[in-house]
């Protein structure tokens, strides 16, 4: 019989995430690479647009105690998810994103005489807030939570895929961030497994450690690097 393709999360699916695949005939380990702490802050200072890049920043912001004096504000966020988190608790989301690229680009095209306000976490890229300085947009930064690393030796599966010419390993694994990336490489070597990545960012993560083999999904989200793995493997 022949042995299922082995998959690598660096996170922890959820389960109809991780279903998904197991479903479609794969074997799935899970580790999360990294961890997530809200920090502490103020609300002090609020600009009349509030700058959303991640999930981990709206979810710490929705639990401060003064949330409610946000929601008069318009919202500029990126991700489907972040967007939709948004506008289930009462914030008005204004203009919505897959990239803090092009969130960049729009603001300093179009909303450049606005002022900002950007909940942001420890490891944030540099894009963002470097765009908006170079366009002289009136902002400032709230670091609402902080991404910490979580490195660990993964073992490797008892079986590979032989069919597709692989070593012993892992067939495909899955990376949802830059700092999962970065974590994943402290304690494991990527050798010529597949890398399915959530988005341009974290491909470039790759790219800069010479990782060749990479997919990036179409549309930044869990579900479809799922998709990709079932379509990249029947």
């Amino acid at each position: 019989m022949q042995n299922p393709i082995s998959i690598l999360s660096t996170k922890i699916l959820l389960s109809h995430q991780k279903q998904a695949l197991l479903d479609a005939g794969f074997s799935v380990t899970e580790a999360n690479f990294i961890k997530t702490e809200n920090s502490d802050f103020d609300l002090k200072g609020i600009n009349d647009n509030l700058i959303f890049t991640s999930q981990n920043a709206a979810q710490s912001v929705l639990l401060h105690p003064k949330c409610l004096v946000l929601k008069t504000k318009n919202v500029f966020c990126v991700g489907l998810k972040t967007k939709a988190l948004l506008e289930e608790n009462g914030f008005n989301v204004d203009v919505y994103v897959d990239y803090a690229s092009d969130l960049a680009e729009i603001i300093t095209l179009i909303y450049s005489n606005e002022s900002f306000t950007f909940f942001s976490g420890n490891l944030r890229k540099e894009t963002l807030p470097k765009a908006l300085k170079a366009a002289k947009v009136n902002f400032n930064e709230i670091q609402v939570y902080e991404t910490i690393l979580t490195p660990q030796k993964i073992s490797t599966p008892p079986f590979g895929h032989p069919s597709r010419g692989r070593e012993i390993g892992f067939d495909g694994i899955l990376f949802f961030s830059p700092s999962a990336v970065e974590s994943y490489l402290k304690e494991n070597k990527i050798k010529n497994e597949i890398c399915f990545c959530i988005g341009n960012t974290t491909a470039e993560a790759l790219e800069n450690n010479k990782v060749k083999n990479i997919i990036v999904a179409h549309q930044p989200s869990v579900e479809n690097v799922i998709e990709d793995v079932i379509e990249e493997y029947k």
